[in-house]
């Protein structure tokens, strides 16, 4: 695995031209801002190639990500963490200011969720110890959850409303971001009326589907079984968070890819988890072998999210048995 992840970051150095890596065809409608962007651009590569240890200059290539970035921003997702600006700002540490100001802008945004809306500010704001303005944004996504009862935030992304379940874009994602403001114990009561509520189970196997009203077609770390126990195991009850983690193992590598949203390797991360707080060897075993699988997938897609170095970077979790997720554990 030590081969393959150093195999990785070579040949994602090696993909670079200017400040930006190539398209993927799977990766289809990729703007320009979105090229340097975390979730599919540059700060992403960037970020993992920090944590993976690069021959790269980051610090310069972050810079010029940064400018290309503001030469092609889309106002409209302007603050947030995964299509935005934040995420460059949080590599360059070079205009904090700008940044407070994206996180006191998106305090009140419709998309209460990770990818576009405050919980991922939070994130940012935390990471930058930008303090205030993360207990300010953090009180005000406590407000919404107790507006809907303690249930699901509703989330207006793009014009289109929804509610999710999972971590992407909705309960769990927003719920991980509110650790450390709201008591793990108050977190622990209210997630479990909610994941009862709509868990499907198969035996001893549990899933969850995308949203309210939707069909369980899913097991990724975006929505489904994977997502909820990689983000949420510590706090889920036992019953539910092994019964997740079997969904996942069964339905085995995604032939997705290799990736974190909607790949192998997100989907290991739920395995790695399980073994984090339950102890048994057989998880960490069986999150291994995700990853052994993740790296026999790679692409040649270079993103963070959906690409091959998502799957650099689960193999070396799993070296370290670290079950942090990208982004949302480790900014």
């Amino acid at each position: 695995m030590r081969a393959a992840i150093a195999a990785l970051v070579a040949d994602a150095e090696d993909a670079l031209d200017g400040c930006v890596w190539p398209v993927h065809p799977l990766d289809d409608e990729v703007t320009e801002s979105e090229r340097t962007a975390l979730y599919l651009g540059s700060a992403g590569m960037i970020w993992a190639l920090r944590r993976l240890g690069s021959s790269l200059d980051l610090d310069s290539l972050a810079a010029a990500a940064l400018e290309r970035y503001r030469a092609s921003a889309d106002p409209g997702e302007r603050a947030s963490l995964f299509a935005g600006e934040p995420a460059l700002l949080l590599l360059t540490r070079s205009d904090d200011e700008q940044l407070r100001a994206l996180v006191r802008a998106n305090e009140r945004s419709p998309a209460w969720e990770l990818l576009y809306g405050s919980p991922g500010t939070i994130l940012a704001a935390r990471a930058a110890g930008l303090t205030d303005e993360a207990q300010r944004s953090a009180g005000l996504l406590v407000e919404e959850w107790e507006r809907h009862d303690w249930e699901i935030w509703d989330v207006v992304v793009g014009g289109h409303e929804f509610q999710a379940i999972g971590p992407a874009h909705g309960f769990a994602g927003n719920v991980q971001v509110l650790r450390g403001y709201v008591d793990d114990d108050v977190l622990r009561a209210r997630i479990e009326h909610v994941l009862r509520k709509y868990a499907v189970w198969d035996g001893r196997a549990v899933n969850w589907p995308p949203g309210p009203g939707h069909p369980v077609d899913r097991v990724q770390w975006c929505h489904g079984a994977p997502g909820i126990v990689a983000t949420l195991g510590d706090l889920m009850a036992e019953d539910l968070l092994l019964g997740g983690a079997e969904t996942t193992w069964r339905h085995g590598p995604l032939d997705k890819g290799p990736g974190l949203c909607h790949g192998t390797a997100g989907n290991g991360y739920a395995l790695l988890k399980t073994y984090a707080v339950t102890g048994e060897e057989i998880w960490l075993e069986r999150a291994r072998s995700f990853a052994v699988a993740a790296l026999d997938q790679v692409q040649g897609r270079y993103s963070l999210m959906t690409g091959d170095i998502g799957a650099a970077l689960f193999a070396q979790a799993c070296i370290d048995v670290d079950s942090r997720f990208p982004i949302l554990d480790v900014v």
